[in-house]
Order: structure tokens, then C-alpha cells, then sequence
């Protein structure tokens, strides 16, 4: 069941729904925080949409590395799983 839960982002408070428990959106809370200040502090301008539109980048390219070295990890696991049984079978 979803619940409602207070956020803290660049200052403003969101109310969220989710179903994950209140430790895990407050992980979430401040990777987000921590990600967002790690920007803010490098830029020169304070404009918190480029701040966001740089974080929202971040997270997404590391986001598609990790989906594609999971895809990649399958792959290798489906292809030693057929040589063990090549090598059982022989």
C-alpha cells in the first residue's frame, strides 16, 4: 500500500506517494540532495533548472551503464551456464 511522504528537494517540500518504506525514500531524498549540491556547487550560476536538467543527465547516463552491465552480466552468465554443461554433458 502507498504511502504519503514529505520530501525535502532544493529547499521545497514535495509530498510523495510511494510504497516504499519511509527509510528507503529518505535514501532517496538525499542521494537526490547530495547529487544536486555536488552540481550546484561546481556551476557558476545558481540556476536551480540547470542544476536539475545536469542531475536529471547524471543519473541517467549512469542509470543506462548499469542496465547495460546487467544485460551484459546476463549474457556472460547464459553463456558459461552452456559451457559447464557442454563440458557435464561430455
Amino acid at each position: 500500500m502507498k504511502a504519503s511522504h514529505s520530501v525535502t528537494v532544493l529547499g521545497r517540500e514535495i509530498s510523495v506517494r510511494s510504497s516504499a518504506p519511509q527509510a528507503k525514500v529518505q535514501e532517496v531524498e538525499a542521494f537526490v540532495n547530495t547529487r544536486l549540491q555536488e552540481i550546484g556547487s561546481a556551476l557558476k550560476s545558481g540556476d536551480a533548472q540547470l542544476v536539475l536538467t545536469l542531475a536529471l543527465l547524471n543519473t541517467a547516463e549512469e542509470l543506462l551503464d548499469l542496465r547495460k552491465k546487467h544485460e551484459t552480466d546476463a549474457s556472460l552468465e547464459g553463456r558459461l551456464r552452456e559451457m559447464l554443461y557442454k563440458l557435464e554433458s561430455a
